[in-house]
């Protein structure tokens, strides 16, 4: 019998008939598909947002005002911006708009502390920010540490129908969706910035190669590292996408923007991917069980790329019995392993086929697909290298030998998709990108003789909460600030409906006493709720090597053997 090799790509043997091998790509930036889209379906609905509906016609004059905006604002080509907004239609425009005049974007959690975004802000040297009312006080205090001149914002209310839109101003507040914005110096709101441009489009020339934003994830070091993903990367990235769900015509589905768009998941499959095809995008700017529901009934979206939270809070919530599902024909769910029995009760509501994938945020992010047939899927599975994408397993140690069919090893992923570097650290980006365009996953995987991958293992710090990576390194500087705490050391541990949760082993300082509920309140402003712990376990000392480094590989398997015989 033959032996397979990856450079072999036994996984082409099982692409669907209508999925090439190789992508004709157009040469054309993003900002340029949403142009061509609004002169194609200029009276489709580009994006709903609470009932409200913008056409692409109207998306389209929205961008053009906004980019005249930020080219007053002194904006040229190369300068970065950051957006700090959830799916709400203002993240839309603002996005495609710093592109279209060649700027960078920086998109930016909402749910993170002032500490973390100001290291974003600095790193990226942003110097405009498109924020919400919700946070434009603390980020025109905030500003003062960074290079942000001007702070545009939009609220909640901006886009909503009738009788919502008059309604809102009198119950917004008190319901703590919308806040007055103290008058400050170069602090604008939306509306008035839109009102004072043309719609007449700029023209700055974009290539592939030029970088279109910066991505930040955070690191196992943890110094968070700003990804540069060219307009390429992106332009590529959605072709690619488009070559694996051909069935799915131009102009003629609805896509739930459930994702984040602040995540390069939401923004690659969900925001750019449904401009691309001129589908209708239902924006849920907070994407809990109930409010996903009410938009499957209302909206009737046929595409949806989730995270496996969503997909178990819909199936766990009382509405489910009244919703119908029906009109779902495709599912896209990646961060984290999606459970038989899920997958199994979603396709029975809706009829659908939930496809698994795999990505980083260093691949735009995606890399790997299931192919979209409910018999050549694997479940468990993170699929196959997607069209132009080669997929490698390597031996853990020097990480340049390649392992043998079944064997475990670390993922080496090359495409078009791959990122260009991490922005200021030349010695990060060589450490995972090969000179010939490997990139270093750090994460171990199997593939089997139809070359079908499994992922084994992760980046083995890396702990995912409800699909947003947390990295224990963050918390653990957080900790390491208070007064009384000698050593700390941050594990993932199983949750019930996060997947994953953050728990911390605290040492304190000799003479010192402390509360685990005292630590918990201590970090709440300094993290991201998702990354709070829900435990806190004090120990006399730590599991250290030789050289006295905190052995977090022997915490996680101390944790893992008490809940097994518990």
């Amino acid at each position: 019998m033959k032996e397979i090799k990856y450079q072999d790509k036994p996984w082409l043997a099982h692409y669907e008939s209508n999925v090439a091998e190789k992508v004709e790509y157009e040469t054309v930036c993003l900002p340029e598909f949403l142009e061509r889209t609004a002169l194609k379906f200029p009276d489709n609905t580009a994006l709903f947002f609470q009932g409200y509906k913008l056409s692409y016609r109207d998306l389209d004059a929205m961008t053009n005002r906004f980019a005249r905006c930020l080219s007053e604002f002194g904006i040229r080509k190369g300068d970065s911006v950051a957006i700090l907004l959830p799916n709400i239609i203002p993240c839309v425009a603002a996005y495609y708009a710093i592109m279209k005049i060649g700027g960078i974007a920086v998109m930016n959690n909402p749910l993170y502390s002032d500490r973390e975004l100001k290291h974003q802000f600095n790193d990226s040297d942003s110097k405009v920010l498109i924020t919400l009312d919700l946070l434009a006080n603390r980020m025109a205090a905030l500003r003062t540490e960074t290079k942000i001149k001007q702070i545009v914002y939009t609220t909640l209310g901006d886009y909503l129908p009738f009788p919502k839109n008059l309604i809102f101003p009198f119950v917004a507040k008190k319901k703590k969706m919308a806040a007055d914005v103290a008058p400050a110096e170069n602090v604008y709101k939306w509306k008035e910035v839109l009102a004072k441009y043309s719609p007449d489009p700029i023209h700055v020339a974009i290539s592939f190669d030029d970088v279109a934003m910066y991505q930040y994830t955070g690191g196992t070091t943890g110094v968070s590292k700003g990804v540069m993903l060219t307009h390429g990367n992106l332009s590529r990235q959605v072709q690619q996408l488009s070559a694996w769900f051909p069935i799915f015509a131009e102009g003629e589905e609805t896509m739930i923007g459930a994702l984040p768009f602040f995540h390069v998941f939401g923004l690659s499959t969900s925001m750019n991917f449904s401009i691309f095809k001129g589908w209708g995008n239902i924006l849920i700017p907070k994407p809990q069980p109930e409010q996903l529901l009410e938009a499957v009934s209302k909206y009737r979206p046929t595409f949806a790329p989730l995270v496996p939270t969503m997909y178990i809070g819909m199936l766990s919530h009382p509405n489910i019995r009244n919703t119908d599902m029906k009109s779902i024909k495709g599912c896209f769910s990646g961060s984290a392993p999606l459970p038989v029995e899920v997958i199994k009760e979603f396709e029975e509501k809706t009829g659908a086929i939930i496809v698994e994938g795999y990505g980083l945020t260093e691949t735009t992010p995606v890399t790997h697909i299931n192919p979209f047939n409910g018999e050549k899927r694997k479940i468990g599975s993170i699929g196959v290298p997607i069209p132009d994408t080669e997929c490698r397993l390597v031996d853990l140690g020097e990480g340049t030998t390649d392992v043998p069919i079944g064997e475990p090893g670390e993922v080496l992923v090359r495409g078009p998709q791959i990122m260009k570097g991490y922005r200021n650290m030349p010695g990060e980006t060589a450490n995972v990108l090969t000179p010939d365009g490997w990139l270093h996953t750090g994460d171990i995987a199997k593939m089997d003789e139809d070359g079908y991958f499994f992922i084994v293992d992760r980046k083995k710090d890396l702990i995912i909460s409800g699909g947003y990576n947390v990295y224990p390194r963050d918390i653990d500087e957080v900790f390491y600030e208070h007064p009384k705490v000698q050593e700390v050391c941050t594990i993932g541990v199983p949750h019930p409906v996060r997947g994953e949760a953050a728990k911390v082993f605290v040492v304190l300082k000799s003479g010192e006493t402390a509360t685990q509920e005292e630590l918990m309140e201590y970090c709440k402003n300094k993290l991201a709720k998702y990354k709070w712990p829900i435990e806190i376990e004090f120990r006399d000392e730590l599991p250290k090597s030789n050289v006295g480094k905190i052995l977090r590989k022997n915490l996680k398997a101390e944790e893992s053997a008490k809940r097994k015989t518990s």
